[in-house]
């Protein structure tokens, strides 16, 4: 009827650590990482006969949601409006430890020319105080897992509607696609 089952402290101890390594397995699905603009500061206005070109800090807010830290190059994000390159920020060589927020300040600068080309649509938005700006970077770099370093590629879409006047950010959309690679 009942057999006698003899408990086996080796049994459990295999079978604990497997249910750590799956737990652990899923857990380390990477995620993508996610940006989120948090003001821009003018600096300074140059004047590039006959327009103004200007430089900014973007202050972005970065978070790793991976259970590891990542190592990543510098890079340039490029700034469009209405289609057209508008200017570009720099993204410093860094890195990031696993499960944390960071604030990057990026130095950007914007071309006057650029602008005069789109002056009826800039005075528009500067009517009614509402300028959407697109940009895109792709940022690699290595995130390590154990002993091995895995190359990845971020690349991030945003759309930002900013106040042109005050610089103040109304809405943003911004979307992040990582691949790993594994080599």
């Amino acid at each position: 009827m009942g057999t006698n089952v003899k408990w086996s402290w080796s049994s459990a101890v295999i079978g604990a650590a497997s249910a750590m390594a799956v737990s652990t397995i899923i857990s380390a699905k990477p995620k993508d990482p996610t940006f989120h603009l948090i003001s821009i500061e003018l600096t300074s206005f140059k004047l590039n006969f006959p327009v103004l070109d200007a430089e900014l800090i973007l202050i972005v807010h970065v978070t790793n949601p991976n259970i590891v830290p990542i190592h990543y190059s510098s890079t340039t994000m490029s700034i469009y409006y209405q289609g057209s390159l508008l200017g570009s920020a720099n993204v410093q060589a860094g890195s990031q430890p696993s499960r944390s927020c960071q604030l990057l300040r990026l130095p950007a600068r914007l071309d006057g020319l650029e602008l005069a080309h789109h002056a009826a649509r800039f005075a528009a938005d500067l009517a009614k105080r509402e300028m959407v700006l697109d940009a895109v970077v792709d940022i690699g770099g290595t995130a390590k897992v154990l002993w091995w370093d895995h190359k990845f590629m971020v690349h991030v879409d945003s759309r930002v509607t900013v106040d042109p006047v005050f610089l103040d950010i109304i809405d943003q959309d911004n979307k992040s696609e990582l691949d790993v690679f594994v080599e």
